[in-house]
């Protein structure tokens, strides 16, 4: 549902419903599931998607910004930032041509935010 609806209004009570469970369940499953909390997946999903809508140069930050379901161009902004390394308008006016080529499901997946991962455990 996130990765499909990542640009409406989500919350943890709603993802819930969506599946039969109680927010702090669903919320504690998540987790353990994919290593982040449900906002953050979303997040993360949110921040792709604008890197694709910034390759392609002809939206304005702000304009992506709602586009990919935020409502505060200071935390689109930051959250950017934090996991791309750069801010919006950078990434926008960055040169994209080494992956103008390549197919976007494919471009997508290199260029996945990714947030710090945390080291190996040893026998993990």
């Amino acid at each position: 549902m996130m990765d499909r609806d990542y640009a409406e209004p989500l919350d943890v009570e709603r993802l819930a419903r969506h599946a039969h469970m109680s927010a702090g369940h669903f919320s504690r499953s998540f987790r353990a599931a994919f290593g982040e909390t449900p906002y953050s997946y979303l997040m993360t999903r949110r921040i792709e998607r604008a890197k694709a809508l910034l390759r392609r140069g002809d939206m304005s930050v702000t304009d992506v910004c709602f586009a990919v379901g935020c409502t505060s161009l200071g935390s689109f902004s930051t959250r950017f930032t934090e996991l791309v390394g750069e801010s919006p308008s950078a990434y926008r006016a960055r040169d994209h041509e080494e992956v103008a080529e390549i197919p976007a499901c494919v471009a997508m997946i290199y260029s996945r935010p990714l947030r710090n991962a945390k080291p190996d455990r040893p026998g993990a």
